[in-house]
């Protein structure tokens, strides 16, 4: 039996389970007999790592099952399992992650041409629609009503959005890389976008998810950020002058060489 503290979390196990499935594994290396380990009083060997995804981690030596998980909590198990060097683990997860974009773009109701062609005309609705995994990347997609829709790893990058409504969306995965979002994004969840440079200025973001977003360089002079959920967030270099901060959540997010200046915490 082996005892083991994953970063306050405490697992039990056996030295089969650690060294069968995965050999080369930093795991099976520890436990090889070719090292010492040390235990505290109570006997466990501590790892300084986040705890959250280690049954996952242990289920998969046992049996090689993979969790059915979000996006974005597969790219958390993704970097434990890089942690420990389970090379069979990471190449199921990448396996995983890319049918479901496969399957994305198969249930997808428009194509890029089909969103060219419809963006010709004067007032564009696209609501309730699932666009997941389109190239949508550069059009003028100002003032269409992207409501309710589903818009999972979409690629948005340089894309202009202004005044485009993005009401209760699912943008998890998307990419808005140097993106003009003056838009309104009520109750919207882009969990784990990838928003480097985009421009936000302005933008409703109340109740917004962008829990592990990507907002290094995002310009937020004047969004509305109420309720919003930043945890884990990287708002690096952000502008973020006079906003409202108060009633954010910003657990864990980076605000390094942010512009803070006037704003309300």
């Amino acid at each position: 039996m082996v005892r083991l503290n994953i970063g306050g979390k405490k697992f039990y196990t056996t030295i089969d389970t650690l060294t069968r499935r995965e050999p080369e594994s930093m795991l099976a290396a520890m436990f090889s007999g070719r090292h010492t380990v040390c235990q505290d009083s109570e006997g466990y060997i501590f790892v300084d790592r986040d705890g959250k995804h280690f049954r996952h981690i242990l289920n998969w030596l046992r049996d090689g099952a993979v969790p059915t998980l979000t996006e974005s909590e597969f790219l958390e198990l993704l970097r434990e399992a890089e942690y420990y060097q389970l090379l069979g683990l990471i190449e199921r997860i990448h396996a995983v992650i890319n049918k479901r974009k496969e399957d994305n773009e198969l249930d997808t109701e428009l194509t890029r041409i089909d969103i060219i062609k419809c963006i010709q005309s004067e007032k564009v609705r696209f609501r309730g629609l699932n666009l997941s995994g389109l190239d949508l990347s550069k059009l003028d997609l100002s003032l269409v009503d992207f409501s309710y829709a589903c818009l999972r790893n979409v690629f948005f990058s340089r894309a202009n959005l202004q005044s485009a409504k993005f009401r209760d969306v699912d943008a998890e995965g998307s990419i808005f890389h140097n993106a003009t979002l003056h838009a309104c994004l009520i109750d919207c969840s882009f969990c784990g976008a990838d928003l480097r440079s985009a421009h936000l200025q302005t933008a409703d973001l109340t109740n917004a998810n962008l829990e592990g977003a990507n907002l290094e360089g995002a310009n937020l002079k004047g969004a509305k950020l109420r309720n919003a959920n930043l945890k884990g967030a990287n708002l690096q270099r952000a502008y973020l002058r006079h906003v409202n901060l108060r009633d954010t959540h910003l657990e864990g997010a980076k605000l390094d060489g942010a512009n803070l200046l006037g704003a309300i915490r």
